[in-house]
């Protein structure tokens, strides 16, 4: 939606690569979270994109973990378009886009790792770990509040555990075999 109440023409995502997010002085999550709930939708990210002109993503799904419709999306722009226009958290005019999470989605919440658990994923991280920021492999759990990965890039796989505090952004990988997990009935997973 745009800012004048109007639905945008395409509710579809398009890739950025060079993307610079803003700091919010409020959580958006908090803010939208319980009137999506009251909907049946579950946010799953949501983020202010500040390249250009002020684009606000709003990534949802049902509750149980099924993706939305074009429909829902729709709903849900309304719903969240009308919280933003009383709280008015942003400040500045900007795009609203929602969309669906897709098969290669963010992982966001512990349980979005647990969920996935055997996926193949990509994990950035704020500090180093080990020498290292950026681990791609294949998810085996949470334990402990962190997140355990296996990387097999070097002599022999090796298992991270990477605290979810310390996570910047991490994504499935789309693979043939996410994408066979994603045609099952029920979650996407």
């Amino acid at each position: 939606m745009t800012p004048g109440g109007r639905l945008a023409g395409s509710l579809s995502f398009v890739r950025i690569e060079a993307v610079t997010e803003a700091k919010l002085p409020v959580d958006l999550a908090a803010l939208l979270a319980p009137s999506l709930a009251a909907m049946g939708f579950e946010l799953v990210q949501a983020k202010l994109i500040t390249s250009g002109a002020p684009v606000l993503q709003i990534m949802a799904e049902r509750a149980d973990g099924t993706s939305i419709s074009l429909d829902e999306c729709a709903k849900v722009s309304r719903q969240v378009s009308a919280v933003l226009d009383v709280e008015d958290p942003i400040g500045v005019p900007y795009t609203l886009e929602v969309g669906s999470p897709g098969i290669d989605r963010p992982l966001v919440k512990s349980r979005d790792f647990e969920r996935f658990n055997g996926c193949e994923a990509r994990i950035e991280t704020e500090a180093a770990i080990d020498g290292r920021r950026k681990f791609k492999g294949r998810l085996a759990g949470v334990v402990g509040g962190e997140v355990r990965i296996t990387v097999d890039d070097g002599p022999a796989p090796r298992t991270y555990d990477v605290p979810l505090g310390s996570i910047r952004a991490a994504k499935l990988i789309l693979t043939d075999e996410l994408i066979q997990r994603s045609k099952q009935p029920g979650p996407q997973a």
